[in-house]
Parts: structure tokens; C-alpha cells; sequence
């Protein structure tokens, strides 16, 4: 889905420039399971006095379909707004790419930047320059090193990770596994979920010294890759009981490839995050018993336009940071979390 854009003149370009302060001259507040704030003006009076607004959305890649629900939601939210164009770029996990993206919407003069980075470090200078430049920035789902930036939003990966771990730990005990071997499809490395992820699951699994990390392996988030990475870690190691995967369409590689390697997949134990509520999404796998659990991720979309709206149009300074709520996805909850978050 694809918002078109509206070029703006040279007057209204100037007119957007905002204060310092409003860009993160405050210090850091931390709001949790907020409420969205509301919008500035209805459609109907056309917003802000007249004047538009041009947000870039640079995301990570497109190759997950949890970012093109991101994306999507994205579009649908700023659809509410006429005042708003947004122009959205892929980087396809190319961090040179990402950077020269960001760089041509400087050059657009865009008024507001919505970035998911694809590593940290990477894109660390690229979002301090737009920031010294005045543009408010908003980080989706993933963060970038130091503190130039004007708001993150995204969920607690690290206490997903754990949460993810002691279910893995519990299940563990109840299946009476002594040891338990565990592989672990990891996502982008350099990414911050990977890393909170990956730790938190470490945290997790200490309730229960019989699990055992016995091998892990990055994936990049890609269903495709992880399919041979699963192969290989299958293929070498002939007792695997569970399958941690940093995102669902790893778990179901994972899943796939336990089944041609002819393992019982009845026995293991799919471990996934995400939770998309979509045909393909986590809650339909927990649903027909591919994945054992899953743990929605909300995308943050919505909110990123809802506070874009809240900085451009009312000038108040947003949150420094907005921590998403989350919910773990087992089969005695996926029918109630799949009808909560709007699927079929």
C-alpha cells in the first residue's frame, strides 16, 4: 500500500521549521501501554491552517512481512490526514542504501523522518544529521547509538525475549526434557531486537539449568534464508527439542525443515515473535499447531503518524520514549488475541 506525495512549495517548507525545544530540548519520559494521542484537526477543515506536511519513511526492508504491515498501517493512518504526505523507501537491508535514502529526504526537504534502521551504527550519523538539522525524528520499532533523535517507539524486545525463554523453560520441565537442546535463528545482526532478543531469552532459560543453547545462527529475519539455516543446524545436530526464532517466519522455516528432515515436529517445541494477526501472520501458525507460542509485536505504525500529527500540527513535545504493549500468543489464547487485533 502506497501513499502518494505532495511536493511542497519553497513558503511552506519554511513555515514548518520547529523550535529546538520541541525537538528534544526536554529530558527523557517514558510513557508505557499509551493511549494514542489525538488528532490535530479533523479532515474536514484540512489541518494546520492549510498547510502540508511531507513525512519519509525509511524502512528497514520489505522483506519481512511484519515491515509491510508497518508500512501499511502507516499509510492508513496518515490516509486520515490530508495534510500529510508520506513517501516511503526500502533498504532492503543495505545500510549504504538506508543512509543515501535518508540523505535524498533531506534533499526533499521533508518535515518530519520515520526510520526503522536496519543496523544501529550505521545509521547513527545519518539520523544525527537530519536531527541537527531541525527535523523531528521518530525511530520505529528499532534504535540507533546516542540520544539524537526526538522519539523511539517500539515494544520491550528483551522482555519478549525473556518471556519467550521461560515459556521454553517451562515447556522444558513439563516435557520432561533432561537436557533440553535449543537452536536459535537469530535475527540481523547489529539490529537492536537481535541483540535484546537473543539476551533476554539467555535471561529466561536460567529458570530452568536443563535448557541448553546448543547452537545459533543468524537468518537476517528472512523466511528464505532461515529455511537452509535451519537445514544446516537440523542436519547437525540430531537432537533438537526446541526452536527459538527472533520472528515467525523463521519459526515456520524452522518448521518446514524439521519436517522434511523427517523429525517429529509433534515433539518440538516452535518458538516464534511477531504475532501478526494477518492469514500468513504467528496467530494463524499457533492456531494450527506449527508454532507453540508466538508473541505479538505491534508494529507502532499508527502511533508513529498519530505523534508525527502531535509534533508538526499542535507543536508539543511527544514522549522520549513509547513502549508498545505486547502479549504472549498460546493456542488457549490465539482465537481472543486474534479477534482482539482485528484478524479473521
Amino acid at each position: 500500500m502506497t501513499l502518494g506525495t505532495r511536493p511542497l512549495t519553497a513558503a511552506a517548507a519554511l513555515s514548518l521549521t520547529l523550535t529546538t525545544g520541541l525537538l528534544g530540548g526536554c529530558g527523557p519520559r517514558e510513557t508505557t501501554q499509551p493511549s494514542a494521542p489525538s488528532s490535530a484537526s479533523s479532515p474536514a477543515t484540512g489541518g494546520a491552517g492549510g498547510r502540508t506536511f511531507l513525512i519519509g519513511m525509511s524502512q528497514a526492508n520489505k522483506g519481512e512481512p511484519w515491515r509491510q504491515a508497518m508500512n501499511d498501517q502507516i499509510a492508513a493512518a496518515a490516509a486520515g490526514h490530508p495534510e500529510l504526505s508520506v513517501q516511503f523507501a526500502d533498504a532492503a537491508q543495505d545500510n549504504a542504501k538506508q543512509v543515501a535514502q535518508v540523505e535524498n529526504f533531506l534533499q526533499q526537504g521533508i518535515s518530519l523522518l520515520i526510520i526503522s534502521p536496519n543496523e544501529a551504527a550505521p545509521l547513527t550519523d545519518v539520523v544525527a544529521k537530519a536531527y541537527g538539522k531541525g527535523i523531528p525524528v521518530i525511530l520505529l520499532d528499532r534504535k540507533v547509538k546516542g540520544d539524537k533523535y526526538t522519539m523511539w517507539i517500539g515494544a520491550d524486545n528483551a522482555k519478549i525475549g525473556q518471556e519467550a525463554g521461560k515459556y521454553a523453560a517451562d515447556w522444558c520441565k513439563r516435557s520432561a526434557r533432561t537436557p533440553c537442546r535449543v537452536i536459535e535463528l537469530r535475527g540481523l545482526e547489529g539490529s537492536s531486537p537481535a541483540k535484546e532478543r537473543g539476551d533476554g531469552f539467555r535471561e529466561g532459560i536460567k529458570a530452568n539449568p536443563a535448557v541448553q543453547i546448543i547452537a545459533s545462527q543468524n537468518a537476517d529475519w528472512l523466511r528464505e534464508k532461515a529455511v537452509s539455516v535451519s537445514q544446516a543446524m537440523l542436519q547437525a545436530s540430531p537432537n533438537v527439542d526446541v526452536v527459538y526464532a527472533h520472528n515467525d517466519p523463521m519459526a515456520e522455516a524452522a518448521f518446514i525443515s524439521a519436517g522434511s528432515a523427517h523429525r517429529d515436529t509433534g515433539k518440538m517445541l516452535f518458538v516464534g515473535i511477531d504475532g501478526l494477526p494477518t492469514p500468513d501472520g504467528g496467530i494463524h501458525s499457533v492456531q494450527a499447531g506449527r508454532l507453540g507460542v508466538t508473541h505479538v509485536y505491534p508494529t507502532g505504525g499508527k502511533e508513529a503518524i498519530d505523534y508525527a500529527v502531535q509534533i508538526l500540527e499542535k507543536k508539543q513535545t511527544p514522549p522520549r520514549a513509547v513502549v508498545l504493549p505486547t502479549v504472549q500468543v498460546t493456542k488457549a489464547n490465539a482465537d481472543a488475541v486474534l479477534k482482539q487485533y482485528g484478524g479473521k
